[in-house]
C-alpha cells in the first residue's frame, strides 16, 4: 500500500468536488483565495489577454477576446475531469487493488485507464478491479463521472440564460444612449420626457442588481462579451452611472430620487465585481472629464435644457460622485479590454441598428 499516493488522490478528489461545488451549486461569492477555479482563470486569462493586446483594436480583437468566455469553460470542465481521473487512478493504485483482463498490467496506466472508462461510464470492462477495495472505488468514482455530467447539464442554460438577460437590456441602450452609450447622449434623447426617464433608471437600477447577483453567482459571465465591438457590460453598467451622476448634480423631482436609489445599486454592482476580477491598488488611468470635456459637456447638456450649476459646489459634487466608481471602472476596464464609454458622443456617431444592412 502506498500511503503517499492514497492521501494526494483523496486531496485532489476532495479538492476538486469541492471547487466544482461552489462554482456550479453555491450562489455566492468565494473569500478563500485558493481556488482551482480561480487559478485557473489567473493562468489562461493573462496570456489570453497579452495576445489580445498585440491584436489590433476592434473586430479582430473582440473576435478574439470573445471566444475565451465558452472556451475557457469547456476547459475548466474538461480540467476537473481530468484532475479526477487521475486522482481516482491514484488512490486505487496506492492501496494496490489488483486488475483483472485481458490487457490488465501492474503499471500506473491502467490504473489511469480504468479510471478515465469509469469516471465517463464508458463500461468496457476490458479492465477490472478484482478486490473489493477495488469495486467500491469503481461505484464512488462512476456515480461521481455521473452527477457532474448532470450538474453541468444543468449549470449551462442557467449560465446562458442569465447572459440573455444581461445583453437584452445592453441592446436596449442603442436607441436610448447611442452606439457607444453616453450619459449626454441619453439625457438628449429623453429631453422634456421626465417619466420615462423615471421608469429608464428604476430599470436599470433592477438590472444592476442582477448583474451584481448573476456575475458574482457565475464569475465567468464577466468574460462573456456583447455582440457589438462598441457595447459592453462594463460599458453600461458606467453609462448608467454617469447618467445618474448628472441627474443628482443637475436636475429636480422625483427622477433625482430614483437616480440616488440606481447609483447606489450599481455602485454596489462596479465595487463588488471590481473587488472580484481586479487586484487592489491596481493602476488607474487618466481623467475621464478633464476641464475641456466637462465643458463640452455642458454645452451639450444645455442644448437639451439640462444645466449643471457653474458654481464650484455643483462641479465639486459631480467630481465627488464620480470618485465613488471610476477608478473601480477604469480597474474594470483595464482588466477586461472592455473600453469605456465617453460622457458625450462623438460627433455623427450613427447608432448600431443605422449601420445594419
Amino acid at each position: 500500500m502506498r500511503t503517499w499516493a492514497v492521501i494526494g488522490g483523496v486531496f485532489f478528489i476532495l479538492l476538486t468536488l469541492w471547487d466544482a461545488f461552489e462554482t456550479i451549486i453555491l450562489t455566492r461569492r468565494v473569500s478563500r483565495r485558493f481556488r482551482l477555479t480561480r487559478l485557473f482563470y489567473r493562468m489562461t486569462w493573462t496570456p489570453w489577454r497579452a495576445v489580445a493586446l498585440r491584436r489590433r483594436p476592434g473586430n479582430p480583437r473582440e473576435n478574439y477576446l470573445g471566444i475565451y468566455g465558452p472556451l475557457s469553460l469547456i476547459f475548466l470542465l474538461v480540467l476537473w475531469a481530468l484532475v479526477l481521473i487521475f486522482s481516482f487512478a491514484l488512490v486505487t493504485w496506492g492501496l494496490g487493488a489488483a486488475l483483472s483482463g485481458a490487457s490488465a498490467g501492474e503499471g500506473f496506466f491502467s490504473y489511469l485507464y480504468m479510471s478515465g472508462t469509469t469516471l465517463f461510464t464508458l463500461g468496457l470492462g476490458d479492465i477490472t478491479p478484482s478486490t473489493t477495495r477495488g469495486r467500491v472505488l469503481v461505484v464512488v468514482e462512476s456515480g461521481t463521472g455521473f452527477a457532474l455530467l448532470a450538474l453541468v447539464i444543468s449549470y449551462l442554460p442557467i449560465l446562458y440564460q442569465a447572459f440573455s438577460r444581461r445583453e437584452a437590456n445592453i441592446a436596449l441602450l442603442d436607441a436610448r444612449a447611442g452606439s457607444p452609450p453616453t450619459a449626454a447622449e441619453l439625457l438628449r434623447r429623453h429631453e422634456g420626457d421626465v417619466d420615462a426617464l423615471h421608469d429608464l433608471l428604476s430599470g436599470w437600477e433592477r438590472w444592476s442588481a442582477e448583474l451584481l447577483e448573476s456575475h458574482i453567482s457565475f464569475p465567468v459571465l464577466a468574460y462573456y462579451r456583447s455582440q457589438h465591438d462598441n457595447q459592453s457590460w462594463v460599458a453600461a453598467l458606467t453609462t448608467v452611472l454617469d447618467t445618474c451622476a448628472l441627474v443628482m448634480t443637475g436636475m429636480e423631482g422625483r427622477v433625482v430620487r430614483t437616480a440616488r436609489l440606481t447609483f447606489a445599486m450599481a455602485r454596489h454592482a462596479m465595487v463588488d465585481l471590481a473587488m472580484i476580477f481586479t487586484a487592489r491598488g491596481a493602476p488607474i488611468g487618466g481623467n475621464r472629464l478633464p476641464p475641456k470635456e466637462l465643458a463640452r459637456l455642458k454645452e451639450r447638456l444645455a442644448e437639451s435644457g439640462l444645466d449643471i450649476p457653474a458654481s464650484k459646489e455643483a462641479e465639486a459634487h459631480l467630481a465627488e460622485l464620480r470618485s465613488m466608481y471610476e477608478r473601480h471602472a477604469e480597474a474594470l476596464s483595464g482588466y477586461l479590454l472592455m473600453p469605456l464609454p465617453a460622457w458625450t458622443p462623438p460627433a455623427g456617431a450613427p447608432d448600431n441598428w443605422q449601420t445594419m444592412a
